[in-house]
């Protein structure tokens, strides 16, 4: 997929309050500093469609971008982030789950995974939620530039066993690195093929 346009549409925090125009919607979520922004901005060739931050919790709102003039990326709040008060916290929830139950757009969910790090309690329970909800989703390594290959490869391997002891079958898993563009044309061409069959 070549991306020719790539323009932020709104921000909201209120799913009723999204684009009403009835295109195919990707989110992307994870932990707060995970890497999300930077990886939609490798994602839309844009360096600063989504602001990226060295401090964690940077997204508190729901925001469209719109791709090609034919579907919508969403960027979504991280979760997790335990600086902000349990209020704050707890809205952001809310936030998040009001939208990937109620959002009929959306077509898959992308769960960011920082594949430095073993699995996590909270991304393992969110991942089961989303299983038990009937979310489509499919994971996400970010920052692999940061490992050797060898250690890469193990720490994604370790993941997958893990979510075995739960799962039959595993969701769609790509790995990538927002430095050195990898990823892309992996994650852009699943959503291609997707938008074909809709």
């Amino acid at each position: 997929m070549v991306i020719k346009s790539a323009e932020f549409v709104i921000s909201n925090s209120r799913v009723e309050k999204c684009p009403t125009t009835g295109l195919p919607e990707y989110a992307f979520i994870g932990r707060s500093n995970v890497g999300k922004s930077s990886l939609i901005n490798m994602l839309t060739a844009r360096k600063g469609l989504a602001m990226t931050s060295q401090k964690p919790g940077k997204t508190q709102l729901i925001n469209h971008f719109i791709i090609n003039d034919a579907w919508y990326l969403v960027d979504l709040p991280g979760y997790g982030y335990a600086r902000l008060g349990k209020d704050s916290r707890d809205s952001l929830r809310r936030m998040i789950e009001d939208y990937v139950l109620e959002r009929k757009e959306l077509v898959l969910l992308f769960v960011l995974l920082d594949c430095r790090h073993e699995p996590q309690k909270i991304d393992l329970e969110f991942i089961q939620w989303l299983g038990e909800e009937g979310v489509p989703f499919a994971l996400v390594f970010t920052k692999a530039d940061k490992l050797s290959k060898g250690r890469l490869a193990a720490n994604v391997e370790a993941y997958k066993a893990k979510l075995h002891e739960e799962w039959e079958e595993l969701p769609p898993i790509f790995v990538t690195s927002s430095e050195e563009r990898m990823g892309r044309d992996e994650l852009l061409g699943y959503i291609e093929e997707i938008n074909t069959t809709l």
